[in-house]
């Protein structure tokens, strides 16, 4: 207890010196933390962007689908199928698809296509389709009428405009011949020029129409509030269905994807060990400075008889004080700067935002409040701060009395 009360009185000896040192390391732990909050905020607006274009977080198909994508790999739609995806904690939303190719021709053009029967209200809940027309309307919640939404570049391809009849040619479930002609009632743009080009949306009950395939589905697309938990909810997912099901999450879906995040991260770690470094740099400064000041009176204090190893206890105490309030002082100011970057995000224009917006991303760079973000900061620059700590010990062992307190 004697030490605390000695290390405590001895912080504030000199109050000038005491804030230029909490003051290093809680702006080290803002500077830290703001920073790994935006990278975890911006790749988590990238991975929510991407997944709503058009795979979801997870989807659910019958065992075999992903590596031979036919109808006869279909599975008929059960309630109590569903129910037991719901009903997972970490599911918020399910939509079902029916998915294959078709020939879409208008006149004397024809070009393939991939046809994808949508539920319209919970497919808007996952891709919000809705946000994405740019010409015409969405469809009812219960639609039925022979109308089918087109991808701008499919559109474009076609010469098809609103109102205007698309003829679609395809192989049905069990080879059965299927053909039907649709009004256009919607346009849609995608930012990915592979969807932009190919896709064609139809009511998920027309589309099992035309493919004589009722109440046949490809797969249940999955929505989540995030990804962290992702790979834990998709085993326990597979679990639950048992192996008629094949459970799969986006980073199996698009490899490509995942392999570029990867490859940021990987440049964004080189970035945050030069910060790391840029903050050890300004701690042991602080600590220098303070080791300066204090040259004479450690000194005197072992040419009077005081033991080295107490004052190096003393010296422990002090740096454990210093950089535990300056963490905490650092992660208490952090956490609201991060929260109003994640309200108001940082917002950037020129040709960036250009291309950001051509494929359909917000120009924004949100902030991440994930609160592993500010213990994980605190946490290593608190072992920085407690590393560095040792130069003045080491200092103190090694000090002579008669050296020290000569000016």
């Amino acid at each position: 207890m004697w030490l605390l009360k000695l290390a405590w009185k001895n912080l504030w000896r000199n109050r000038s010196r005491t804030l230029i040192t909490l003051s290093a390391i809680f702006f080290a732990v803002i500077l830290s933390a703001t920073t790994n909050s935006l990278q975890d905020g911006v790749f988590d607006h990238f991975i929510r962007n991407m997944v709503s274009f058009y795979s979801g977080y997870i989807q659910v198909h019958k065992d075999g689908y992903w590596d031979q994508q036919v109808l006869d790999n279909g599975f008929e739609r059960r309630a109590s199928l569903e129910e037991s995806i719901t009903n997972h904690s970490g599911v918020i939303s399910v939509a079902p698809r029916i998915e294959s190719y078709a020939l879409a021709s208008a006149e004397d053009i024809t070009k393939g296509c991939m046809v994808v029967g949508i539920d319209p209200k919970t497919e808007n809940a996952i891709t919000f389709l809705s946000d994405k027309i740019v010409q015409g309307t969405y469809f009812s919640d219960n639609e039925v009428q022979k109308v089918a939404l087109l991808s701008e570049g499919l559109a474009n391809r076609l010469n098809l405009n609103l109102n205007d009849t698309v003829i679609l040619i395809s192989q049905g479930y069990h080879g059965a011949m299927a053909a039907g002609k649709y009004r256009v009632s919607g346009i849609v743009h995608f930012g990915s020029p592979q969807l932009n080009d190919q896709l064609l949306y139809l009511p998920i009950t027309v589309a099992q129409e035309f493919y004589s395939a009722e109440n046949l589905l490809t797969s249940y697309v999955l929505s989540m509030n995030s990804d962290k938990n992702l790979k834990s909810t998709a085993q326990e997912l597979q679990t639950t269905l048992g192996k008629e099901y094949e459970v799969m999450t986006w980073m199996e879906m698009l490899p490509e994807v995942e392999q570029h995040i990867k490859t940021d991260k990987g440049s964004m770690y080189i970035i945050s060990g030069v910060l790391y470094l840029l903050i050890g740099f300004g701690i042991f400064g602080t600590f220098l400075m303070m080791m300066a000041e204090r040259r004479f009176e450690l000194g005197m204090l072992i040419a009077i008889g005081m033991k080295k190893h107490k004052i190096v206890m003393v010296l422990l105490v002090e740096s454990v004080l210093y950089v535990l309030v300056g963490c905490l002082v650092g992660i208490c100011i952090s956490i609201p700067i991060t929260w109003y970057l994640k309200v108001n995000p940082i917002r950037f224009g020129g040709d960036m935002a250009e291309i950001y917006l051509q494929y359909g991303f917000e120009p924004i760079f949100p902030a991440s409040t994930d609160v592993w973000i500010f213990i994980t900061q605190g946490i290593i620059v608190l072992v920085m701060g407690l590393a560095l700590s040792l130069y003045p010990m080491m200092k103190v062992w090694r000090m002579d009395p008669v050296t020290a307190m000569k000016k």
